[in-house]
């Protein structure tokens, strides 16, 4: 008897619920339910619930990070900007990843990577304290190779690589950030990282990032959301697992050939 074995890595998806509480705060009601919708995707195959809390607060709050926390069966990974009272508040809550981000009020969302070289030392402080809670620190980076590098030096184990120039692109300029991403998901994995990607991307942009092998998870949220308007909150989850997962499994089948 043959058992059939998996032929190439897999690849996680994190969702990020951020936007179901954009949509509940707009009329400052309690639906929909950002607890609800990290455990519904939870079931229907997501890796881990990412979630981003603002320093405005402008989605996600205080109390759904305490109230999703302990339900999860997956993993929590937790968006903050590097201040003192995201650090600590993280600390508290220990969620098992967190993934500090630059942030500035005015920007409608995450423009562009972390400047680990300009903010080495209070970056690397940040990644000590937390991982001094046991907590595992991501670093959302541009696929630049100094960024790389001074991720590696500041002790991160895993670097988030922002794909928002290439999913904001179309045609030649499209592949040319595409290539920037593969260069850098391998430079990564040559310092050691564990290598991460996310922003931007949705149901027709994804497969090309999805087929780097490189690349361990993908973090999407607000293509979800919107997508589950129209199919549902568990199927639109499903649906984008099921196109990342027969990109890696294209790109696996073809170097086997």
């Amino acid at each position: 008897m043959s058992f059939l074995q998996p032929i190439g890595p897999v690849i996680d998806l994190g969702v990020n619920i951020d936007h179901v509480a954009t949509l509940r705060n707009a009329r400052g009601t309690t639906y929909p339910d950002p607890v609800r919708a990290a455990l519904l995707a939870e079931q229907a195959g997501a890796d881990a619930i990412t979630l981003h809390l603002r320093e405005d607060r402008r989605h996600i709050r205080d109390a759904d990070v305490l109230a999703i926390r302990p339900q999860l069966i997956t993993r929590m990974n937790l968006e903050a900007a590097v201040t003192s009272e995201m650090i600590d508040f993280a600390c508290s809550i220990k969620p098992q990843d967190v993934c500090l981000v630059p942030e500035r009020r005015a920007e409608v969302t995450t423009e562009g990577g972390l400047d680990v070289v300009r903010y080495f030392q209070q970056v690397q402080a940040a990644i000590r304290q937390l991982q001094g809670e046991g907590i595992r620190v991501s670093l959302f980076i541009d696929a630049d190779t100094q960024q790389i590098a001074a991720a590696s030096e500041a002790g991160a184990p895993v670097i988030e690589l922002h794909t928002g120039r290439y999913a904001d692109s179309a045609g030649a300029q499209q592949e040319q950030e595409l290539e920037r991403i593969k260069a850098g998901a391998r430079t990564g994995v040559k310092c050691g990282l564990k290598v991460n990607a996310g922003h931007g991307l949705h149901y027709t942009n994804v497969q090309a990032i999805a087929a780097i092998d490189d690349i361990g998870e993908l973090n999407i949220g607000h293509a979800i959301v919107a997508h589950a308007v129209f199919a549902g909150w568990e199927n639109a989850v499903r649906e984008m697992k099921a196109i990342m997962l027969a990109a890696r499994l294209g790109t696996s089948l073809a170097k086997t050939r």
